[in-house]
């Protein structure tokens, strides 16, 4: 699993649509798709927009989602999933306790992402930094 995440409106989207040359399932929150089971993929599958997903579940049910993908990701070495998530726990403390809720859930699935993930990227003004990489062979043949 790729963890792709930083500040809204950095490139995100752009800088993993150039690592994986559009050739992927594109499932984005901000279309109002779903959260997918992993069954029905194959070969590269993008996850967009974590934070709103995050609404739906409880941690524990988050938790258990992003083990099926790790798992899928598991079962065929063509198969990789990318999970891009717009880091929201910066800044003003929202003063409605539903939305102080939902960033501190938001915080608590990334870290679940980031820890099962074998690469993290944050991305700032469209320019990457890898904070974690547990495979040192590269996973894409053109790196952003």
């Amino acid at each position: 699993m790729h963890f792709v995440t930083g500040g809204a409106f950095n490139g995100k989207r752009a800088w993993v649509k150039n690592i994986v040359n559009n050739e992927c399932h594109w499932i984005s929150s901000y279309q109002g798709e779903e959260f997918p089971n992993p069954t029905p993929f194959k070969g590269k599958v993008v996850l967009e927009g974590m934070e709103l997903w995050t609404k739906e579940f409880s941690r524990e049910h988050w938790r258990e989602n992003i083990k099926q993908w790790v798992e899928w990701e598991k079962e065929s070495p063509d198969r990789q999933v990318i999970v891009i998530g717009t880091d929201i726990m910066k800044g003003i403390v929202p003063m409605e306790t539903e939305n102080r809720s939902w960033r501190d859930l938001t915080g608590w699935v990334y870290q679940d992402i980031a820890n099962l993930s074998s690469r993290v990227d944050i991305i700032w003004y469209g320019i990457n930094q890898i904070i974690k990489e547990e495979n040192h062979e590269n996973l894409y043949k053109n790196r952003g």
